[in-house]
């Protein structure tokens, strides 16, 4: 099975957004640099499909296409699915999403994507595992992160912090209790504003 690496941009002081799931700042470095992330005739991880959706510094834009190749599946929390609309049946990168959710599949939701929503974080990564095979299965940071990290789901942490402060809003491990411990960083790369750092998680 592949690696699990809970992953997303996170201030200084361990949010992913204000409480009114603002993300402010967090992503700019994203769209302020002159290296695309892939080549500008690659539509793949553009949703404009102009190629200049992502525009990053180039240690970034080394980072980020390794990253974002390896992915199989995202595991995504039902607040992101509805904040952003599932992306409109386009993920940014992997083939396939799970979704943590009680409440099923709005119906007629795009019916050609790859989307399945599963109503627990266990199960959602056995499902998400068995789409991935051998790749990388990606679980967005926040509460539905956090519950699958305190599960011992999760390998590896991947951290893109953003020189900010926001002082309050939603963490980026949930509200997780008590102390875990990761190992040394085993990657630190410095991009434009930003901070790229991963983590293996001590078991």
């Amino acid at each position: 099975m592949g690696t699990v690496i809970m992953h997303n941009a996170v201030s200084v002081d361990g949010f992913i957004a204000d409480k009114n799931d603002d993300v402010g700042p967090l992503h700019n470095w994203y769209f302020d640099g002159d290296t695309p992330i892939t080549a500008v005739d690659d539509e793949k991880f553009d949703h404009s499909g102009s190629g200049h959706g992502f525009r990053v510094s180039t240690e970034s834009a080394r980072y980020v296409r390794g990253m974002w190749e390896s992915i199989g599946v995202i595991v995504m929390g039902r607040n992101l699915f509805d904040l952003v609309n599932g992306w409109e049946g386009r993920p940014p990168t992997g083939e396939h999403v799970v979704v943590v959710s009680h409440r099923p599949k709005p119906e007629g939701w795009h019916p050609e994507a790859s989307y399945h929503f599963v109503d627990d974080p266990v199960s959602a990564i056995a499902e998400a595992q068995k789409l991935a095979g051998d790749r990388v299965v990606a679980v967005n940071a926040g509460e539905v992160g956090g519950q699958i990290f305190a599960a011992g789901l999760v390998d590896e942490e991947a951290m893109d912090v953003v020189p900010v402060v926001f002082g309050s809003g939603k963490r980026y491990f949930g509200s997780v209790d008590g102390q875990h411990l990761l190992e040394d960083p085993h990657l630190l790369i410095q991009g434009s504003g930003v901070l790229h750092l991963k983590f293996t998680v001590q078991r």
